[in-house]
């Protein structure tokens, strides 16, 4: 069964009409802020002095975040981990699924082109969207939202997957919103703002501002 962040994410901002992601250089972004929600909740990055710190010197098993796991161990800042290698990254997730059998991966034809990607079950995406957007529109308290899933939904939301936060979600549920992402300070205080200021970080990116 796949469950990590990473998947669950790229699951979330899959677009089957598109054959990929909703928008592929931000899905990047939002892969690698997934990682390092993972890997904090399982106890192997921390922060010190707003530098990630890593945990353990064992590998977790998993490709996609033994590699996040690898680039965070010289010391860097959030928002550097969430930028660098992201294109590795996406890569490296689309290519479990596949081997998951979650995904059917066709490659470009031409070396500038792009993979298209279709959802072998969407009743496993969809399913998943349920379930996000059921935190989303809920009105029990954040607190009882599992922190994968309130995780989930601050990422979605910071990254404009419209069909989990519409631009109406946005404005009505934005103190549930909110509360989501604020739940990420228990993970790293640095980490909350980075997923807060993620919306800047793709505008940037998006310019060919670093990061690869």
């Amino acid at each position: 069964m796949i469950d990590d962040l990473p998947c669950l994410m790229y699951l979330l901002a899959h677009d089957e009409a598109a054959e990929g992601p909703y928008d592929r250089s931000r899905t990047q972004l939002l892969l690698r802020a997934a990682a390092l929600v993972d890997l904090a909740s399982r106890g192997r990055l921390g922060e010190d002095g707003g530098t990630v710190t890593v945990s353990g010197a064992q590998p977790t098993g998993n490709p996609v975040l033994d590699g996040v796991l690898a680039d965070a161990a010289a010391g860097h800042s959030w928002r550097h981990l969430v930028r660098t290698h992201r294109k590795r990254t996406l890569t490296e997730v689309e290519d479990r699924l596949a081997r998951a059998g979650l995904l059917a991966v066709r490659e470009p034809r031409t070396p500038f082109g792009t993979r298209r990607v279709s959802v072998t079950d969407r009743a496993v995406p969809a399913a998943l969207h349920a379930r996000i957007t059921a935190a989303l529109h809920g009105d029990g308290p954040v607190t009882e939202i599992p922190a994968a899933d309130a995780a989930l939904l601050a990422l979605a939301a910071a990254g404009g997957v419209r069909s989990i936060v519409s631009r109406r979600d946005e404005k009505t549920y934005r103190s549930r919103i909110d509360a989501c992402t604020a739940t990420l300070a228990a993970l790293a205080p640095g980490f909350e703002k980075a997923v807060r200021n993620l919306p800047m970080t793709m505008i940037a990116a998006q310019g060919g501002m670093g990061g690869s």
